[in-house]
């Protein structure tokens, strides 16, 4: 019985996404949803720090999750069970986001879910793998035990209110995201290992990639949504355009370039568990949050294509894109140990123009800042893999 509850490792079913991990991932979608159409209502610096700061929550929900399915059988009832208990909680979590911060309820309700989410799932897994494997059973003590102590910052924080609640809960984060780079270490029983988190590096992969998928998706919901509600002229169909040209772009740049060959070398790593810890667990945050910012961006062209380019259509709708060409730059240096010089000199490019709108009035409307940013992208996506490919020749 204990052996049904894990994940078939041999080669015909590796990799496989089962389809109630598709299913745990609507939650997600909506997670997503929410948590841009919040940074479109409230750009500010506080808005935004809000956003990035929840967003560090719903991803460090989903990735620890994905670690776990990485292990067990999704197909066995404990473990579905487990997953349709955490989609319950979950979407608990999701509608509470807008109001996560303004509202004592709310700010309950999504300090509550997402720690009975962390360390319900954390303590599953501590029991379900003791018979099985019992220094896994010690890493999802040590988890449990850090998640634990960021609960109680979580709590805290749900019942401040203001800048309080903020930094609690910025410190509760930073607990969590420090976890895995420490190893999980605690008193007594000390820390974790590589070694010891053996993950099947392709689900693990395919599982961040479905992510992408998600986000991406995500900006098309936003520029179909918008477009409908706007009335038809050619600087919305422009704006549309754009917006749908730098989707392909986003999705060519990692399914074109970097996502197969990450996948084959997370397989054949000889300690894949730091590769996925590096590559899939930290940097694919950086290409996730860029493509929620992207949206923002796009978003506002489409609503006011016109308008002056300021801070917010600048951080947007080219700090979006710069972001994802930062995230898929170190994620190619760490699953390739290449740098991408075309992703490079996209980013100081778009830094520049953002530069030149904000400090020399650089005569770009939010349209127009809009078509620079696509066309950064595309010229990235067309000229590195041939570049890549080239540089992979010779050496």
């Amino acid at each position: 019985m204990t052996s049904l509850l894990f994940r078939d490792r041999s080669a015909a079913h590796s990799g496989r996404v089962s389809f109630i991990e598709l299913f745990f991932d609507l939650v997600f979608v909506f997670a997503i949803t929410q948590l841009s159409h919040s940074l479109l209502a409230h750009f500010t610096p506080r808005g935004a720090l809000e956003t990035v700061l929840l967003l560090l929550a719903v991803w460090w929900v989903w990735i620890y999750t994905s670690w776990v399915t990485n292990w067990m059988n999704p197909e066995s009832g404990p473990v579905r069970v487990m997953l349709f208990v955490l989609m319950l909680v979950g979407l608990g979590l999701t509608t509470s986001l807008p109001q996560a911060f303004s509202s004592p309820v709310h700010g309950l309700i999504f300090a509550g879910c997402y720690v009975a989410m962390q360390v319900g799932r954390s303590l599953f897994m501590a029991i379900s793998v003791r018979g099985h494997s019992y220094e896994n059973h010690l890493n999802f003590i040590r988890i449990s035990v850090w998640f634990a102590t960021s609960g109680i910052f979580w709590i805290w924080g749900a019942f401040s209110s203001g800048d309080l609640r903020l930094g609690l809960w910025a410190v509760a984060l930073l607990i969590e995201y420090i976890g895995p780079r420490a190893f999980y270490w605690i008193p007594v029983i000390g820390k974790s290992s590589f070694a010891s988190w053996d993950v099947d590096g392709e689900h693990l992969a395919e599982r961040c990639g479905l992510f992408v998928i998600i986000a991406l998706g995500e900006s098309i919901l936003v520029m179909g949504a918008s477009f409908a509600h706007e009335a038809l002229s050619l600087d919305t169909t422009l704006a549309f355009l754009q917006s749908f040209v730098t989707c392909i772009a986003m999705w060519w740049l990692y399914f074109g370039l970097t996502a197969s060959k990450a996948s084959h070398k997370i397989a054949h790593a000889e300690l894949p568990g730091e590769l996925a810890q590096v590559a899939y667990t930290y940097i694919h945050l950086l290409l996730v949050a860029g493509i929620i910012l992207t949206a923002v961006g796009d978003e506002h062209v489409l609503m006011h294509p016109h308008e002056e380019a300021g801070i917010v259509n600048i951080a947007s709708i080219l700090g979006g894109p710069a972001l994802y060409l930062l995230g898929n730059l170190l994620f190619i240096r760490v699953t390739a140990s290449k740098w991408a010089p075309l992703h490079l000199l996209g980013i100081v490019a778009l830094a520049g123009v953002g530069a030149g709108a904000f400090y020399c009035a650089l005569p770009l409307n939010a349209l127009g800042l809009a078509f620079v940013s696509a066309a950064v992208l595309v010229v990235v996506s067309l000229v590195e893999p041939w570049l890549y490919r080239r540089l992979s020749a010779k050496a």
